[in-house]
C-alpha cells in the first residue's frame, strides 16, 4: 500500500531513483531539452526546479548544494554560468513538459522536458510583443474589413503624385 507516499517512486529503489534523476538533470542542463517518459519528466521537474532556483544566486553555498545533488562539475558550472542568469527574472516555472505521444514497445506516454528560457520557437514571439497587454473591441482594425481595405487603396494613390 502507498499510504502517505507523496512522490512517484518510478519502480526503483531509492539509490537507483536518485541516480536516474541525477543523470537526467545533468542531461537537461547540458542539452536544455530531453525526451523521456511522462512520469520521469514530472519527477524530474520536482527534482530540478529547486536546483535552478538555487542557481539564480551565484554564491559558494548554493554551488556546493547544487554540486551535492549533481556530482558533476561541468553541469554545475553550466547551471550557474548559463542557466542561472537566463532565468534570473523568472519567479518560477523554469521547465516545460510537452506530451509527445506513446512509445511503440510498451505504450508508455512520452514527453519532452525543456528549459523555458532556452526555446527560441516560443520566445521569439514574446520578444516582438508591445507593451500593451489588453485587447479592445474598439478600433484597431480587428474585424472591420472596409476600414482595413481603405488605407490599402489610398496608399497607391499617394505614390502616383
Amino acid at each position: 500500500m502507498r499510504h502517505g507516499k507523496k512522490f512517484n517512486h518510478l519502480g526503483r529503489k531509492s539509490a537507483h531513483r536518485k541516480a536516474t534523476l541525477r543523470n537526467m538533470v545533468i542531461a537537461l542542463i547540458t542539452h536544455k531539452r530531453i525526451n523521456t517518459t511522462l512520469a520521469k519528466a514530472k519527477a524530474l521537474r520536482v527534482y530540478a526546479e529547486p536546483l535552478i532556483t538555487k542557481s539564480k544566486s551565484n554564491d559558494m553555498h548554493n554551488r556546493r548544494v547544487a554540486f551535492s545533488y549533481l556530482q558533476n562539475k561541468e553541469a554545475t558550472t553550466e547551471l550557474f554560468d548559463v542557466v542561472g542568469p537566463a532565468v534570473a527574472n523568472r519567479p518560477g516555472g523554469y521547465l516545460r513538459v510537452i506530451k509527445t505521444g506513446f512509445r511503440l514497445g510498451d505504450g508508455a506516454e512520452l514527453a519532452m522536458i525543456e528549459l523555458v528560457d532556452f526555446n527560441d520557437v516560443y520566445n521569439k514571439d514574446s520578444a516582438k510583443k508591445s507593451g500593451r497587454t489588453r485587447r479592445s473591441r474598439r478600433g484597431g482594425g480587428g474585424g472591420n474589413k472596409a476600414a482595413a481595405a481603405a488605407p490599402a487603396a489610398a496608399a497607391p494613390a499617394k505614390e502616383e503624385e
